[in-house]
């Protein structure tokens, strides 16, 4: 092989490697890679003629013109978070709901060409929808019905988002705040209720306990005047047990008289009935003052009395 056709050989090898890449870069300018969840929108002079849905390598070599532009959309599902949206419940208290919204854009021609900045209208709509929907609750019910709620506001959000080509998915209501203002005033109220209803349980378990006191009392009373009733009635038939027994009877009245003396104050002469001493006799040797042991001693007075049974008293008594 002459050295020619060595030279030329070498060429043309080279030659068609530097033409490879060029190739392959020619074959890039005339063909549009679409991703998956992806969509490519093909205007031409500002013109949509052409949306490209399906992922892969698609051959089109009008892309080489000037006029002719590519715009790629994601069709991904997304998500908005709204933090410290300001609403109103039904009681005028203002409250910071944040919320979250999932979506996909489901045409990208009208995400696209439909509105200028859907993003920034899709935070006005959120807003706008939270304070009519959220505005008729009391703020119980919104802590209470939060998933009915959040239905109720991907319903109205969703039938103005079709227009823009989105599709709400699901909308969450996070968050339910107050103001500091109004929490420190809702605690304040919630502390003066609570009082209330603390002295409220005070008073009526002060007008139990007396109301129960009064009651027990009133029974004492019945039951008490009952035994009071009931023993001259056992006393009575006791009385009349006795009677079969004089002995007994005569016994207990005994025993009955001595119970009725006292003997601190009283000095009793018995067993004085005969002609020796009487009982009065006695009681008129009766030392005063103490002079013997055994006989208590009578006052400094000295007076003295006796009674039918030859008892004799002091100060009259």
């Amino acid at each position: 092989m002459s050295s020619s056709e060595v030279f030329r050989l070498v060429f043309g090898v080279l030659a068609g490697m530097a033409l490879i890449p060029l190739l392959i870069s020619i074959g890039r300018l005339m063909t549009v890679e679409v991703d998956d969840e992806d969509a490519v929108l093909v205007t031409s002079f500002g013109r949509l003629v052409r949306t490209l849905r399906e992922p892969g390598m698609q051959w089109m070599p009008a892309r080489v013109l000037p006029w002719v532009s590519l715009r790629t959309v994601s069709l991904r599902r997304d998500f908005r978070l709204f933090d410290d949206v300001h609403v109103n419940d039904a009681r005028g208290t203002t409250l910071m709901v944040d919320l979250w919204l999932e979506f996909r854009i489901e045409d990208p021609a009208k995400a696209l060409f439909g509105v200028a900045d859907w993003d920034r209208a899709l935070q006005n709509l959120v807003s706008h929808a939270a304070t009519s929907i959220l505005g008729n609750r009391e703020f119980s019910q919104i802590l209470s019905d939060r998933t009915e709620l959040g239905e109720r506001l991907q319903q109205d959000i969703s039938d103005e988002t079709a227009r823009w080509g989105l599709k709400i998915e699901r909308v969450f209501i996070r968050n339910v705040k107050l103001l500091p203002e109004v929490s420190r005033q809702i605690f304040g109220t919630i502390a003066a209720r609570l009082e209330r209803a603390k002295a409220a349980l005070d008073e009526n378990g002060r007008l139990a306990a007396a109301q129960l006191e009064a009651d027990t009392g009133v029974k004492v009373a019945a039951l008490v005047a009952e035994a009071k009733a009931q023993y001259p009635l056992a006393v009575g038939r006791a009385f009349s047990a006795l009677r079969d027994q004089p002995e007994v009877l005569k016994a207990y009245q005994e025993l009955y008289e001595l119970s009725l003396l006292r003997p601190h104050r009283t000095v009793a002469f018995r067993g004085f009935e005969g002609e020796a001493m009487r009982a009065v006799d006695a009681a008129m040797l009766s030392p005063t003052n103490g002079e013997t042991s055994g006989i208590a001693p009578l006052n400094g007075h000295g007076e003295r009395m006796l009674n039918g049974h030859g008892e004799r008293t002091i100060n009259g008594r």
